[in-house]
């Protein structure tokens, strides 16, 4: 099929559940459209912010349909298949083509594997569908890929067209790019100005579940050269980064999301949910930063 450009500002998507863990699509279709209203170019599905791993194979697929379903025309919507079993990330990946995905993309596999076994995986992946691949590099939770020359190996690997790139050595990023040229979503969102000046195409990121406009301001700043002014915006952000990450992040951004009215239950254990401790100074921070609405329902 024909794809989008692999590029901008790509939410990993919140997947909303239930009282009783069961998938949630009415609230789900009314984040996505919250977010594609706000100008992004797309969705990242069922990865880590979407509790992916966490779900079973036939509800991730239920994700993916309805976030298929619901994108509009021209807009990338990329599915995360990586699992702890090879053959679950193979069906999810055939479920992803045959239902008109534009990418799949795959964490590592999660434990202590070599790198020829991480590798063999991704060849694995590559190979069970025509659609594009993003691997992922992220040393601190897959720290077998650890060299750029590695990211280098994997992104000979037919179909895979490039990386999601979560680690704060950007001078890394700048060699894969200027060795091999493919398509770069920069990670953590704290350096998603930095991530672009060193070459990044876009970003695939958490907080973009909130406040998706700084993102897309940030990048349409970046592309116009005004750099001073993205960095600006970029601190702004930082600014809820900072306060979202003294908490466990997954509950934090679910306890906002239902402060502003849209109500996406609590994350799958093992996470916990927000203590009412927790959930009063959350509140409390965010009421004294710049981000005071984000802390009541909207009006």
């Amino acid at each position: 099929m024909t794809t989008t450009n692999f590029a901008g500002i790509i939410p990993a998507i919140i997947t909303p559940f239930d009282d009783r863990d069961r998938f949630h699509p009415a609230a789900f279709e009314r984040l996505v459209e919250r977010l594609f209203a706000s100008g992004i170019d797309g969705l990242y599905v069922n990865g880590q912010t979407g509790e992916g791993l966490l779900q079973s194979v036939e509800q991730r697929k239920q994700v993916a349909e309805v976030a298929l379903r619901c994108s509009p025309p021209g807009k990338a919507v990329i599915v995360h298949v990586g699992a702890y079993r090879t053959s679950d990330a193979l069906d999810l990946a055939r479920h992803a083509a045959a239902h008109g995905a534009h990418a799949i993309a795959s964490l590592p596999p999660l434990g202590s594997y070599s790198f020829a076994e991480i590798r063999a995986y991704y060849h694995a992946l590559a190979a069970v569908s025509d659609l594009p691949l993003l691997i992922y590099y992220f040393p601190a939770i897959a720290p077998a890929i650890q060299a750029a020359a590695q990211v280098l190996e994997l992104l000979e690997i037919p179909n895979v067209i490039g990386l999601k790139f979560t680690d704060f050595d950007l001078y890394k990023m700048s060699v894969v790019i200027r060795r091999r040229g493919c398509v770069i979503f920069n990670g953590y969102d704290e350096i998603f100005v930095a991530g672009l000046l060193m070459g990044a195409s876009g970003g695939i990121g958490t907080f973009y579940n909130l406040v998706p406009e700084l993102f897309v301001e940030t990048f349409n700043l970046s592309r116009q050269g005004r750099w001073e002014e993205a960095r600006d915006v970029q601190k702004r952000i930082n600014e809820l980064v900072e306060i979202g990450l003294r908490f466990p992040l997954i509950p934090a951004i679910k306890t906002i999301l239902k402060w502003q009215g849209l109500d996406c239950g609590e994350a799958l254990e093992p996470r916990r949910r927000l203590t009412a401790e927790e959930s009063s100074q959350l509140r409390e921070l965010l009421r004294n930063s710049s981000f005071h609405t984000l802390a009541a329902p909207i009006q």
